[in-house]
């Protein structure tokens, strides 16, 4: 346990740390993005779909 409690502290003195933590919040800000945009375009394309789908009715 000691092992791991002085790797932490090592991590988190070390420089890369705070770099980590950086670019895991900028990975999660792209990941909200393309979800919206997915979610757009899916709700976008069912409403095409819908449409067609009464045309052909």
């Amino acid at each position: 346990m000691l092992k791991f409690a002085n790797s932490v502290k090592k991590f988190l003195k070390s420089e890369d740390g705070p770099t980590a933590v950086e670019y895991a919040v900028m990975l999660a800000l792209i990941i909200v993005v393309c979800l919206a945009a997915i979610s757009t375009v899916g709700s976008q394309a069912n409403n095409k779909f819908t449409e067609v789908g009464g045309y052909l009715t």
